[in-house]
């Protein structure tokens, strides 16, 4: 028994020793007391002398939802061209590419009848829908809460408007994980369902709110016959309920909707770019950014105007705090991320026929509501570096730090030297206004949002000091 307690006292003492070790090479790796105060400059700076809230309100107020292809977008793309001018970064440039130009036409019409009653319904067209006909349709309504039990109707669908009714699953503290378990049938129902010969498709709108405000978002025909093609749109989450109710008690009722949106021929527009040189490595790139695009019923302020000032800002902090980054580091303003992605995928074909080196891309695409934390893709081998900065995020409530997705225009970059990040601020109201009419400027915080161009500037330096 002596030995035993002899041995146990030995492996302790070891564990203790290696224990110590490790955070003596953590600690000579990391400069934690320069770090720290580094970081905290940044915040000061941001929440005493910030300009995003100032820039945000003016891309909401003055220049509004900014589909692909409208005007609006490109006001937005010449206005922040400007502004990164007059802030003086070393470098910045438009990237032209094509995008989509979808256009939704008059305001949208549906109601259902019961007994000669009407029961108007809050409907928007979903993105890249046809129209309905000159007069609307009406029919009768199927609902199916899955695209298998629609696919399994089959032919049972013909002549019906198909109503895809599933929700949010509330259970899901991660609120991006209840989108992504209904989103499904938001972009492909009528893909699913077209060639049954139905009239139209309605859907639930993509949120955990039950309100009259219907959600718009990309749909997809993905190469299906022109005449398996129909009109789709989404009806708010109240609505919806109703529908449901009404549908158990009458299941013949009919259901009319009318909307007038078009397709027109891809149209000319940019990336917005603009860079501080680095001054070991101005070859390598740190790139940072969101998407200038927004949907036409709010201003886009949280998705994804939010973002695109937070990026800006994180360039204007480090230059305001004498911090000379060691790479170039880039923000990138992306174009058409809600109805194609064509931004994100002509930066990185560019990025590879120039044969660009990127370290890193982190994303803001989650709106400008309260900093949580970092989500990173990356190789294995920094993984224990990237954990080993919480200390330094932990002071300003950026908790959640872990693997996981960086972002829809940054991945097209992936490869297996670059590690990708997505700034991921607490998501609880975020689908209160995804793609409403309610994403307005007077939704965002403005110390929310400093806070969160703070947290980004933060891992943009420490990315920059630690990772070559």
């Amino acid at each position: 028994m002596k030995h035993f307690f002899l041995a146990i006292s030995f492996l302790i003492a070891f564990v203790s020793c290696n224990n110590k070790k490790q955070t003596s090479q953590t600690s000579e790796t990391l400069d934690y007391q320069k770090d720290s105060t580094t970081i905290k400059q940044l915040f000061n700076t941001a929440l005493t002398q910030g300009k995003s809230y100032q820039w945000l309100d003016y891309l909401s107020n003055e220049i509004g939802g900014r589909l692909s292809g409208s005007p609006e977008a490109q006001l937005a793309v010449e206005w922040v061209e400007k502004l990164m001018n007059d802030l003086d970064f070393d470098n910045v440039w438009l990237q032209p590419l094509m995008v989509p130009h979808w256009i939704r036409g008059e305001k949208e019409e549906a109601f259902f009848t019961i007994n000669n009653q009407n029961y108007n319904v809050p409907i928007c067209a979903l993105g890249g829908s046809i129209a309905t006909p000159k007069n609307g349709v009406t029919g009768e309504v199927i609902e199916v809460h899955s695209l298998e039990k629609a696919e399994n109707l089959g032919e049972k669908l013909r002549g019906k408007i198909i109503f895809f009714n599933r929700p949010f699953d509330d259970t899901l503290i991660h609120t991006f994980k209840a989108y992504g378990g209904c989103v499904d049938q938001r972009g492909s129902g009528a893909r699913v369902v077209g060639k049954y010969g139905v009239l139209g498709v309605i859907v639930r709108s993509m949120t955990h709110s039950i309100d009259d405000f219907p959600h718009t978002g990309a749909m997809s025909y993905r190469d299906i016959p022109e005449n398996e093609k129909v009109p789709t749109a989404a009806i708010s989450t109240k609505a919806a309920n109703l529908l449901s109710e009404k549908l158990k008690e009458n299941p013949t009722l009919k259901f009319f909707f009318k909307q007038h949106c078009e397709t027109l021929p891809d149209a000319p527009s940019y990336n917005v770019i603009g860079e501080i040189k680095g001054s070991e490595f101005p070859n390598k790139y740190i790139t940072v950014g969101g998407h200038l695009d927004s949907w036409d019923l709010g201003d886009g302020a949280h998705d994804d105007g939010a973002g695109i000032v937070q990026s800006i800002e994180v360039l204007r902090l480090l230059k305001l705090n004498n911090i000379k980054p060691k790479h170039t580091i880039r923000v990138v303003l992306f174009m058409n991320e809600e109805n194609g992605l064509r931004g994100g995928k002509k930066y990185a074909e560019e990025a590879k026929k120039n044969n660009e080196i990127h370290v890193a891309a982190l994303e803001s695409d989650s709106g400008g509501f309260t900093p949580r934390g970092f989500t990173f893709d990356a190789n294995s081998k920094n993984i224990d570096l990237f954990m080993s900065w919480k200390p330094l995020f932990a002071p300003y409530g950026l908790h959640d730090i872990a693997k996981g997705h960086g972002g829809a225009d940054i991945g097209p970059l992936k490869s297996e030297t670059i590690s990708l990040f997505g700034y991921r601020p607490d998501s609880q109201r975020y689908f209160d206004y995804h793609h409403a009419s309610t994403d307005t400027f007077d939704k965002v915080n403005k110390r929310e949002l400093e806070l969160g161009a703070a947290s980004m500037a933060s891992l943009v330096y420490l990315i920059d000091t630690y990772l070559n």
